[in-house]
């Protein structure tokens, strides 16, 4: 028998839901909600609780309300190393977005060796990042690198373990080297999907490549470019291993970013509380800046 059109119409008036909707579909998300409340959910409110207290072993803490989230706000060390994560995040995001649209844009589409460039480009994403860093360490050695030695032997004096502009340039070439294939391969599959009579409308108007890539491209590749800047933006501020690896956070301290002097706390100097405290208040600072993205960047005016 047919449902009738007028039941349901009033069902949806009082309800909002057709008369014969279902809640047990959300069975489903269950085993989701729980494996989410087992991975996320209680690992963080373990560190809310151990953010608020001082802990001296397993049987032993006191409540010391928000102390050390003032203690952390104070703490030189983290202001420094914030300092640098910004300015790593900002370095990254300007080099990359703008090389890995250009790299996009000169890669040829449908063509025989199209496939071939694009395996090519996504090789450095498939280098696990401990052997990312262990390879840059090698390769700008001085001693006995390839790049070390080929700069030094132009009258270059470079050293990325002593000085912490050569660490700070090697650490940032890595980056590149590592991230912006991601970046290419998404720029390139938006440009994949504008139709060819876009450009021959624009070729027939009199445009400039800039015209083309201005009024043509750029609108065509804004959701992606939101992807990537967001994807980009993200793993930038919770970089650790390739930096503890090439370098372990040196010369000094000048490569030390949030996360390594987080682990420095929470393992090697085994202040759990403090950790605790530094880690929400990186977690809330992660959250912020991709908040303010979203609403500066995706959330546009004339949208």
């Amino acid at each position: 028998m047919s449902r009738s059109p007028i039941r349901d119409t009033r069902a949806r008036r009082t309800t909002g839901r057709p008369e014969n909707y279902n809640n047990a579909a959300w069975l489903g998300v269950l085993p989701v909600l729980l494996v989410v409340a087992f991975s996320a959910v209680i690992p963080l409110m373990t560190v809310v609780n151990y953010s608020v207290q001082d802990i001296l072993d397993f049987d032993s803490r006191f409540f010391v309300g928000f102390d050390w989230f003032r203690e952390t706000l104070r703490d030189a060390r983290f202001i420094d190393a914030l300092q640098r994560q910004l300015l790593f995040s900002g370095a990254v995001l300007a080099l990359e977005i703008p090389l890995g649209i250009a790299v996009a844009r000169g890669m040829p589409r449908n063509s025989a060796a199209t496939s071939g460039l694009l395996i090519l480009l996504a090789i450095p994403l498939l280098v696990p990042w401990n052997v990312v860093g262990t390879i840059w360490q090698i390769f700008a050695r001085p001693d006995i690198g390839l790049l070390g030695v080929t700069v030094n032997s132009l009258g270059i004096s470079y050293n990325y373990a002593a000085d912490s502009t050569d660490a700070w340039i090697t650490l940032l070439a890595m980056d590149v080297w590592h991230w912006t294939s991601l970046v290419a391969l998404l720029a390139f599959a938006g440009l994949s999907a504008i139709p060819r009579a876009n450009y021959d409308a624009a070729t027939l108007d009199g445009a400039s490549s800039w015209q083309i890539f201005r009024f043509v491209e750029l609108p065509k590749l804004w959701g992606v470019l939101v992807i990537a800047i967001l994807l980009r933006l993200m793993d930038s501020l919770m970089i650790y291993t390739e930096p503890f690896v090439l370098t372990g956070g040196g010369p000094g301290s000048s490569t030390t970013f949030l996360s390594q002097h987080l682990t420095t706390m929470a393992v090697g100097q085994f202040d759990l509380g403090p950790a605790a405290a530094f880690s929400l208040l990186y977690f809330l600072l992660n959250l912020l800046l991709c908040y303010l993205f979203y609403t500066s960047v995706v959330q546009r005016p004339d949208e």
